[in-house]
C-alpha cells in the first residue's frame, strides 16, 4: 500500500454537524408514501425531508467504524479465532443502523467518495457504477487485509414498514494468511414508519465462510417478537473444516458480541432451566423505551451478555455523541463523513460526494434549496442519459470495471487501482 499523504488527526475530525437537524414531525410523510406501496423506492423520487446529509457511498463507508477487528482477526493464530473477529467485524458494521431513520441520498451515476485514513490504516475508494439497477462498488485497502464488493440495494414500502434488502457478496482477504472469506449482509427493516415510535430490527441468516479452511460462521439475526424479548439478539457457531461446531458467538448487532468455545457454551446451557439469556441493560447509560405503543418491543436496546466463564468480547459498540439525536443519530464515525476541510479541494475528485450540493445543503439545514438542488442534479443526471441513448454511448465507470471473482467465481465490479494516481481529467461533470 503506498504512503498516504498527510492528513488532519482522528482527534481534529468534527463532533457535530454545522446546524442540528430539522422536526420531521411538521411533514405529512403519509401523503407521499401512501402512493409507493408495494413499490421498489430506488426508482421513486422522494422529496429530500425523508433524507439525512449523507449518500449511500458515505453509508457504506461506515462498514469501516470497526475495522481495527480485521487488524485482530490477523493476529490470531487459530482459524477460529480469526473467523469469530471477522464475524464480528461483520456485525458491527451494520451496528450503525440503529435508530438511523434518515435514508441517505440514491448517489448519481459517476459518483464517488473517498476515505483516507492512515490512523486506522486504511483508504477506500467508493463509486455508482450503474443507476438502473443501482449499483455501489467499493474497494478497502490496508497493509494487513483488503477489504471489496458492491451492493445493490432494494427498499420497499409496505404500508407499516420499509423493508431493505442489501444484495450483494462482500469479500475480505486477510493478506498475512492467505485467507479469503465471503458473507452477505441481512435484511433490515423500519417499522411505524408512518405512526408511532420508529423502530429497527435486522433479521435473517449471515453466512461467513472462509474458502482456504473451510471454516464457516453462521449468525443467526432474530426476529424482535411480539414483546421484544429477541430483538437486535445474534447467535450463532463457528464450524471447522469438518463441519463440526468449534465456537458460540451470542450477542447483539446493536451493542456488543461475545465468542467462547462450544464445549464451554454447551455445558453452560446444560445447566441452565431456560435457555434466553436475560436481558441487562447496556453498561455505557443508553436509554432503553420505556413506551409502547403500536408493538414498540419494550427492550429498545438489550445486551445478551451470558457470561460464560472464559468467553471473549470480540466487539463492542463505541456511545455515541451526546448529541447524536439532534444530528441524525450519526455515530462520531458518520458525523465526520461529509465534512470538506480546505486541503481536501485540491484533492477530491470533482465527483466526490463531499461536493454534492444537495447533500451539503441539507446539513447546513436548508431544505427548500437543498430540494431545489436535488431536482437539479437529478434532472442533470437524466439529460446527459438522455445525451448519451441519442448518441447510442454506453457508460462507462471510471475507477471500476466489471469482471470476475477469482474466489466465488461469480461476476464482481474490480478496483482498476488507478484512483490514487489522482487524474481527475477524465471525471464526468454530475453535480
Amino acid at each position: 500500500m503506498a504512503e498516504s499523504k498527510e492528513v488532519d488527526k482522528p482527534s481534529e475530525y468534527r463532533t457535530e454537524l454545522p446546524v442540528t437537524m430539522f422536526d420531521r414531525n411538521d411533514f405529512s410523510f403519509w401523503s407521499i408514501l401512501k402512493q409507493c406501496i408495494g413499490k421498489e423506492l430506488s426508482k421513486i423520487t422522494m422529496p429530500v425531508v425523508f433524507n439525512e446529509p449523507l449518500t449511500f457511498l458515505q453509508r457504506i463507508t461506515e462498514y469501516l467504524e470497526y475495522s481495527t477487528l480485521l487488524e485482530t482477526a490477523s493476529l490470531q493464530d487459530d482459524p477460529a479465532d480469526r473467523i469469530m473477529y471477522v464475524a464480528a467485524f461483520a456485525v458491527s458494521a451494520i451496528s450503525s443502523n440503529w435508530d438511523r431513520i434518515g435514508k441517505p441520498f440514491n448517489p448519481l451515476l459517476g459518483e464517488t467518495y473517498e476515505l483516507d485514513r492512515p490512523d486506522l490504516g486504511f483508504r477506500l475508494v467508493t463509486e455508482q457504477v450503474c443507476h438502473h439497477p443501482p449499483v455501489s462498488a467499493f474497494h478497502v485497502e490496508s497493509k494487513t487485509y483488503r477489504f471489496h464488493g458492491s451492493i445493490h440495494p432494494k427498499l420497499k414500502f409496505w404500508g407499516k414498514s420499509v423493508e431493505i434488502n442489501p444484495k450483494g457478496m462482500i469479500t475480505l482477504e486477510l493478506l498475512k494468511h492467505g485467507e479469503v472469506y465471503t458473507w452477505q449482509n441481512v435484511n433490515c427493516c423500519v417499522h411505524n414508519v408512518i405512526v408511532g415510535k420508529i423502530w429497527i430490527e435486522h433479521t435473517g441468516v449471515m453466512e461467513v465462510y472462509n474458502h482456504k479452511t473451510k471454516h464457516k460462521a453462521v449468525l443467526n439475526f432474530k426476529q424482535g417478537g411480539w414483546f421484544g424479548k429477541d430483538l437486535h439478539k445474534v447467535e450463532g457457531f463457528v464450524y471447522d473444516g469438518n463441519k463440526q461446531k468449534v465456537k458460540a458467538l451470542y450477542g447483539s448487532w446493536v451493542y456488543d458480541l461475545f465468542g467462547v468455545d462450544n464445549n464451554k457454551y454447551e455445558e453452560y446451557m446444560r445447566g441452565q432451566p431456560n435457555t434466553s439469556p436475560k436481558h441487562k441493560p447496556p453498561e455505557n447509560g443508553s436509554k432503553t423505551t420505556s413506551d409502547v405503543e403500536d408493538n414498540i418491543p419494550t427492550h429498545h436496546l438489550s445486551t445478551f451478555n451470558l457470561n460464560i466463564p472464559d468467553q471473549v468480547t470480540l466487539w463492542r459498540t463505541t456511545p455515541r455523541p451526546e448529541k447524536s439525536d439532534q444530528y441524525f443519530s450519526f455515530t462520531t464515525f458518520a458525523m465526520a463523513l461529509n465534512e470538506l476541510k480546505d486541503y481536501m479541494l485540491q484533492t477530491l475528485p470533482p465527483t466526490d460526494s463531499r461536493l454534492r450540493p444537495d447533500v451539503r445543503i441539507l446539513e447546513e439545514g436548508n431544505i427548500d434549496l437543498a430540494g431545489e438542488e436535488k431536482n437539479r442534479v437529478e434532472e442533470k443526471q437524466r439529460a446527459a442519459r438522455r445525451d448519451r441513448k441519442k448518441k447510442k454511448e454506453e457508460w462507462v465507470p471510471r475507477w471500476f470495471q466489471l469482471g470476475t471473482n477469482p474466489t466465488t467465481g461469480k461476476e464482481d465490479w474490480v478496483f482498476m487501482g488507478n484512483y490514487w494516481d489522482k487524474d481527475w481529467s477524465k471525471c464526468p461533470d454530475i453535480f
